[in-house]
């Protein structure tokens, strides 16, 4: 058998879990551009999945997104340049930055947390509450398993 009817026929954990991850971005965006959102892509949610409403430090983005922070820098321009968030001086020290959501920005990320919320709901309603909540439970522990570090995985 070829491999390739074999990983369609009995896809590993790779193919799996990047399957889930482009149908879980493909149903957001879609979602985001309906909403009048149609600039933003999905690299940019390295950054608006963990930005928080007072601001972030694009180190800590960088960690959190698993990112190098020359990947994080060049998003960070796109959103600036999109008019998603804005870099000001962070108060706690004056030499480093926080990236902070525009109106816009903070538009985007209510929405696209309302969206995910939806496709969990829908998951939900597919797998059943508890096998669902299992489900979640055991990915959360599988991630946890595996090395945080290493080679940036954005393109």
């Amino acid at each position: 058998m070829k491999r390739s009817t074999l990983k369609e026929q009995d896809p590993d954990l790779g193919i799996l879990a990047v399957q889930l991850s482009a149908r879980v971005q493909r149903e957001i965006f879609r979602r985001s551009a309906e909403q009048g959102f149609d600039d933003v892509r999905p690299r940019h949610g390295a950054v608006l999945a963990y930005l928080d409403a007072e601001g972030t430090r694009p180190g800590e983005l960088a960690r959190l997104a698993g990112r190098n922070k020359q990947t994080m820098g060049a998003i960070l321009d796109e959103l600036e340049r999109l008019g998603y968030v804005r870099r000001m001086p962070d108060p706690a020290d004056r030499r480093a930055k926080l990236i902070v959501p525009t109106d816009r920005g903070l538009s985007f990320i209510a929405a696209s947390d309302g969206f995910v919320h939806l496709i969990e709901q829908k998951l939900a309603d597919t797998l059943g509450p508890d096998r669902y909540r299992d489900f979640r439970d055991a990915l959360a522990r599988g991630v946890a398993s595996l090395p945080a570090t290493g080679q940036d995985t954005e393109g």
